[in-house]
């Protein structure tokens, strides 16, 4: 691989990371919970260094999605991102509290192993197949994103959605988000 290459693929990485972040706060996200992930890991120094995020580290998805869901029944904007095999690890959260109290919550995904993931490989390919049924069997809306053109617009319908639903919804990120 060329340094120019190499150095295209960095500004892209960071180019995307900072719409994504502006684009969560544009559409008042508040609180992130987290289990990072190394698709989208950029954005967590930008969600840092941003006072207008609370930021809250954790050790499980499941875990992840019933902090989120106290918050947002708090009043806090949530978004809750993890990677796709931790959709896996939080089914049953996101059945018994999201689903059932009605909680709106934004999954934002890492979708590794998608056909658009750049560096899939054969350890998330097989999982990667099951997200979008897993997704539609939990009747979770989503939508695939893999690039940026209109990622902050993007974010903004998805946090509508959330509300209007008054349930999670997830963006995948695959694609150019994968580099």
């Amino acid at each position: 691989m060329s340094d120019s290459f190499i150095d295209w693929v960095i500004l892209l990485k960071a180019e995307l990371a900072q719409k994504l972040v502006a684009g969560l706060k544009r559409a008042g996200i508040d609180l992130v919970t987290y289990l990072p992930e190394t698709r989208l890991s950029q954005i967590l120094p930008l969600l840092r260094d941003d006072p207008a995020f609370t930021l809250v580290p954790v050790a499980s998805e499941s875990e992840a999605v019933t902090i989120g869901a106290g918050a947002a029944l708090t009043g806090k904007q949530v978004a809750i991102y993890i990677e796709c095999t931790g959709l896996y690890v939080s089914c049953y959260t996101l059945v018994s509290i999201a689903r059932r109290y009605g909680v709106p919550l934004l999954l934002i995904v890492g979708y590794l192993g998608s056909m658009a993931d750049q560096r899939n490989n054969s350890v998330y390919a097989v999982s990667g197949t099951y997200v979008e049924p897993l997704l539609q069997a939990l009747q979770i809306q989503f939508q695939v994103l893999e690039d940026g053109q209109r990622l902050e617009a993007d974010i903004q319908d998805a946090v509508r959605q959330m509300h209007a639903l008054k349930l999670p919804v997830a963006l995948l990120f695959s694609g150019d988000f994968t580099r």
